[in-house]
């Protein structure tokens, strides 16, 4: 448990994750308050990156829920082991016939057999998925339900209950609450709108792109084998392309693959052949590269590309 922001910045620091002082208060008043934090922003910014190196900077486990179309709560929250359940029905074939043999009638078979379900439905049997292992986590975990916007209403409406109370309805079971309250970060890219019920029960984070010297900050930090002056040119390029009305903004992440792979190509500046020739490290849709292409014939200076004055 982070004892005030100020350790919340340095302790994801050591996790190579730079916050912002809006960033790190937030964290912290997720974790003293026990409130699921909602993290919004477009994709590539660093959203599940920030659930990571929370999760690393508290030594709490990691349990990712990813969300997809379709996702319901079966595939989300437990299954039973069939299999297993078929195979200890065989083991005690024996037990079951002596149980049943003094029954004169099937419905009291069924009666004496319906008395046994505490033995079928139970731990032993029940295969947990994200989140119910973070409720029945023997530590405090770490809970990330990545992209929910990706996820369906009703999926998240399921969603309202464990978010609330961090407990969750089986109806072989009954209800279960968790052994331990887990931390909680949803992200969304703003896909869709999600329901004020869901963003009512968390704490709010929204996380832009990066200002031009966080992002040299990140790249010096996560590459620090780029030498001072190429980072910087390639963080002019990355902020200047970002302005160009593009279907994707290169992202944070796509940035740091760049800068590894000028390391890589041991380029010593970016001059028009390298730009040209690893656009698609940024870019990934041909109507940007193009888009891009035709900004850059707009100058001769590739040197010192990235300049405002270059790609506005």
């Amino acid at each position: 448990m982070f004892e005030d922001v100020q350790q919340v910045t340095a302790a994801l620091g050591e996790e190579q994750y730079i916050v912002s002082d809006e960033i790190a208060t937030v964290v912290f008043l997720a974790g003293k308050l026990g409130k699921p934090l909602l993290v919004e922003g477009p994709a590539g910014v660093g959203k599940t990156e920030l659930a990571k190196a929370w999760s690393g900077a508290t030594d709490k486990p990691l349990i990712r829920l990813q969300c997809y179309e379709g996702l319901d709560e079966n595939k989300a929250l437990y299954e039973w082991e069939y299999a297993k359940q078929m195979l200890y029905t065989q083991l005690l074939r024996d037990k079951l016939s002596d149980l049943l043999a003094a029954a004169e009638t099937l419905r009291q078979a069924a009666n004496r057999l319906g008395e046994e379900d505490d033995v079928f439905f139970s731990e032993r049997f029940l295969l947990a998925r994200p989140l119910l292992a973070a409720l029945l986590s023997d530590e405090p975990a770490l809970l990330l339900i990545d992209e929910i916007d990706r996820a369906d209403a009703e999926f998240e409406a399921f969603l309202l209950e464990i978010l609330s109370d961090f407990q969750v309805s089986i109806p072989e079971l009954g209800t279960v609450s968790a052994r331990h309250h887990p931390s909680v970060v949803l992200t969304s890219n703003n896909t869709r709108e999600l329901s004020e019920a869901l963003k009512r029960r968390c704490l709010y984070l929204f996380v832009d792109y990066p200002s031009h010297e966080a992002e040299l900050n990140i790249v010096k930090m996560r590459v620090p084998e780029l030498n001072d002056k190429l980072a910087r040119q390639a963080v002019d390029v990355v902020q200047g392309m970002r302005r160009l009305d593009l279907k994707k903004n290169p992202s944070v992440s796509e940035t740091i693959d760049w800068a590894k792979a000028l390391v890589t190509l041991n380029a010593d500046s970016i001059d028009q052949n390298t730009l040209e020739t690893t656009l698609t490290v940024l870019l990934k849709h041909e109507s940007d590269v193009q888009k891009a292409r035709r900004q850059m014939t707009r100058g001769d200076d590739y040197q010192g590309r990235g300049r405002r004055s270059d790609w506005n």
